[in-house]
């Protein structure tokens, strides 16, 4: 069964992760939309080097380009679905920064707060 990609929306309607993806070159979308068909086949089985843990449910999809490091974070919510809650690229590193982190975790509390887990 394929899991269903849901984007992140906040309680004004605002689709942090599709804002993200309109930013980057249509070379960067198609890889991280490549990435998503493979996330929505696999599921869970999905693992690195496209996708890995970083705190409890919370994932990262992972793309590694000349301009940096491509990372949209994501967590599995009831019902197979996958939600993508943030993304950003890191110039400097290939450690996910941890404003990074708790802006992901922020969204994904409001989240399930709003829709259940």
């Amino acid at each position: 069964m394929v899991w269903e990609i849901v984007f992140y929306q906040d309680s004004k309607g605002k689709e942090p992760v599709i804002e993200f993806l309109d930013s980057l070159t249509l070379s960067d979308r198609a890889k991280i939309t490549r990435l998503l068909r493979l996330l929505a086949q696999y599921g869970v089985l999905l693992k690195e080097p496209y996708t890995k843990q970083i705190k409890g449910k919370l994932r990262e999809l992972r793309i590694t380009e000349k301009s940096g490091n491509i990372r949209v974070l994501y967590f599995g919510a009831t019902g197979k679905k996958f939600v993508l809650l943030h993304g950003f690229i890191n110039k400097k590193t290939a450690k996910t920064p941890i404003r990074e982190i708790e802006t992901a975790q922020r969204r994904m509390e409001d989240f399930v707060e709003r829709h259940g887990g």
